[in-house]
């Protein structure tokens, strides 16, 4: 093989030339990661390097000795150092071992066709030289894109951060991230055990996902997606979610975690997998957000009925959540508590002798229905001991289920 090399090298180092020019003028506009280097002549230049170093690895393995490999290993430590795709250089070694192995049968039989025999048992060693390149420039890329990949991670986090604390350049850090400085953005935040592993599904928005002390936070590019799409982007997950409203700015997206945070702590833990957008739970969100408030709305609107014997207090606050519910129907109310209806409106009377509000005053309505939603806040962060079963759920059923 080397004296066969020898006979045509000055052919074939032509044909090389024009073997790199032909690749330098293709690859840019066949893979789009090409058009990010520096001009056609630097292409072209390192294409014919690496085709003339194949050259030189099959003249030594010819000879039995290795093949030198350090240009290729530099050649993928300086690619993933660019960031560029690994499969976009091995494609390209791909296309140049084709070329150079068309260069070298040309170069034979223009220089004796007869010779053409005898350059087959060639053509093994010359994949197997091209094979050793393209696996050390791939060690190479793997070795450096490591400690790189982890820079860009960390790099993508403070970004996120910033958005999402409000403590950076929000244009600056967006237009970084590839997100619009202006757009349709919303942030969801999840609860324990946050989301699993499975990439986002065709068509769906775009969410960047963070780590944080907060919850496993995602901030949502919505594009033309209502907000609704990331209740259905999420409910294969099976997670609890709080979703804020959709703002408009990359500017905004700080308050829209806060919001998203308190959307998920008006979620209730209870109701198990729920997605929650913060416009369908303000009431309980006003209260998850101002807990000193909540506290002090409990007491003084709801205090004489917290008062009560546990089975009593569970039985008017039942009542009441219930009733709100069904848009003060005692009728539907009724319903749902399996009870008659006059035992629903003897309870509401009741609990309004307690309280010393009027459930036909609408002011006095939203009293009772933020102080309700306080409550069911307060025992979601401290539930209450299991009730008794026995003589007191009787005693009670006696006292107001009688109908009137």
């Amino acid at each position: 093989m080397e004296r066969i090399i020898e006979e045509i090298r000055e052919d074939l180092d032509r044909r090389i030339a024009v073997a790199a020019d032909r690749l330098a003028d293709r690859t840019p506009s066949e893979d789009p990661a090409y058009a990010v280097l520096p001009g056609r002549t630097a292409l072209r230049d390192r294409i014919h390097h690496h085709l003339r170093q194949a050259v030189d690895g099959l003249v030594r393995a010819s000879r039995g000795l290795p093949v030198d490999l350090s240009d290729a290993r530099a050649t993928g430590t300086l690619w993933a150092e660019q960031g560029l795709p690994l499969a976009s250089l091995l494609r390209a070694h791909r296309h140049g071992g084709r070329l150079l192995w068309q260069s070298l049968t040309e170069a034979v039989a223009a220089h004796d066709r007869a010779a053409l025999p005898r350059l087959l048992p060639g053509a093994a060693a010359l994949w197997d030289v091209l094979e050793q390149m393209a696996d050390a420039a791939s060690d190479a890329y793997r070795l450096a894109e490591s400690p790189r990949a982890e820079r860009d991670r960390e790099l993508r986090a403070s970004l996120l951060d910033a958005l999402l604390d409000g403590t950076g350049a929000a244009a600056e850090a967006a237009a970084r991230l590839g997100l619009p400085a202006r757009g349709r953005f919303a942030v969801v935040v999840l609860g324990p055990p946050g989301l699993p592993a499975g990439g986002p599904e065709p068509g769906a928005p775009r969410v960047l996902w963070r780590n944080r002390a907060d919850g496993e936070t995602g901030l949502v590019e919505l594009g033309h997606h209502p907000l609704e799409s990331v209740r259905e982007l999420l409910a294969p997950s099976g997670v609890r979610a709080g979703v804020s409203p959709v703002v408009e700015g990359a500017a905004d997206l700080a308050r829209a975690r806060r919001l998203a945070v308190l959307a998920l702590r008006a979620s209730p833990a209870s109701a198990g997998p729920l997605t929650v957008l913060l416009d369908e739970r303000l009431p309980a969100a006003l209260v998850a957000g101002q807990p000193e408030l909540a506290g002090r709305l409990r007491q003084v609107v709801l205090g004489p009925v917290l008062a009560l014997p546990p089975e009593d207090r569970r039985v008017l606050l039942t009542t009441l959540g219930t009733w709100l519910t069904c848009q003060g129907s005692t009728t539907y109310a009724a319903q749902r508590l399996y009870c008659h209806r006059n035992t629903v409106s003897n309870r509401l009377r009741r609990l309004e002798q307690l309280t010393g509000r009027s459930l036909s005053d609408p002011a006095q309505v939203v009293e009772l229905a933020l102080a309700h939603a306080a409550v069911v806040r307060h025992a979601q962060a401290e539930p209450e001991p299991p009730r008794s079963a026995g003589p007191p759920g009787l005693s009670r059923r006696h006292r107001d289920d009688t109908p009137a």
